[in-house]
């Protein structure tokens, strides 16, 4: 926890978790990495912007151990890697929730996260495996892969298309993300954009575990805001560089078109520009 508040409510109030999953967990919470033990086991699922500032303080925790890195896009292993020398897993999740307060949650899609080895860490698979049967037997779902990179395209595909949109429409992620019966429909935008992504992926060699656009109309179902949006919404840096950026830099470094990854990207970028931007501050003409 970075917050000492939130830890102590969260030792006080213990963590109340509704939706597709009704029931309240106590636990052990702290915001001071010297209070905490050497650990085995460890998921990382910060936003990516935040990867490095929250592992690099328990880093040296890890030593013996192990981390999955279960966020958004692509270099969060990369980052986590960097900061220590213990075994790293590549994972994604498909898992969504709301976060109403410190202290409850709201758990919409109940999925499994796809796990495997982060091959520059020589990762032994078994390690995985072990690491997702701990998962399992806590009630939620993870599937160990020899090979998680289709997956993890799989994911990338759909949160960089629909966080996109959702930044730049300001929706959540609701059916018009699916609907393409009429011509103004946002359902053809997504389409594309996923088409052009499974293109890239394809071309990059990377077989998909899963269909994005399946995906995208099973989330189009729950109103779920993507993180983006929260970001957009609160002035914030947003994940775009590790999700449609990647998407963008990764179809350059092959040669190979992704010009509507490439346009959102920069368009979302020029939105994160302007809340800073005073410019000469030109008067209103009379």
């Amino acid at each position: 926890m970075r917050r000492p508040e939130h830890a102590e409510a969260l030792n006080q109030q213990g963590l109340r978790v509704s939706g597709t999953h009704e029931f309240h967990a106590t636990l052990q919470a702290s915001h001071d990495p010297a209070k905490l033990p050497d650990f085995d086991f460890g998921i990382v699922s910060s936003k990516a912007t935040q990867t490095a500032e929250a592992f690099r303080p328990v880093a040296h925790l890890f030593k013996k151990g192990a981390i999955l890195s279960s966020q958004n896009g692509l270099g969060g292993e990369e980052i986590i890697a960097g900061l220590t020398k213990t075994l790293v897993m590549r994972g994604t999740t498909f898992m969504s929730g709301t976060r109403h307060s410190d202290t409850h949650v709201q758990y919409e899609l109940d999925t499994a996260t796809w796990m495997g080895p982060f091959e520059p860490t020589n990762t032994p698979f078994a390690v995985v495996q072990g690491a997702a049967e701990l998962i399992c037997q806590s009630g939620l779902k993870a599937v160990a892969l020899e090979d998680a990179r289709p997956a993890q395209w799989s994911k990338l595909i759909f949160n960089a298309s629909v966080n996109a949109v959702s930044a730049l429409t300001e929706l959540p992620h609701t059916h018009h993300f699916a609907a393409e019966k009429e011509f103004g429909d946002l359902g053809h935008l997504l389409h594309a954009l996923i088409n052009e992504g499974k293109q890239v992926a394809a071309s990059l060699g990377v077989e998909l575990h899963e269909d994005p656009w399946e995906m995208n109309k099973i989330g189009a179902r729950t109103d779920h805001p993507p993180s983006m949006l929260y970001d957009i919404r609160h002035k914030l840096r947003t994940e775009v560089d590790f999700l449609g950026g990647a998407i963008a830099r990764e179809a350059q470094r092959a040669g190979i078109p992704a010009p509507l990854h490439t346009a959102l990207y920069r368009l979302i970028k020029g939105k994160e520009a302007s809340w800073s931007y005073r410019g000469k501050q030109h008067e209103a003409a009379k």
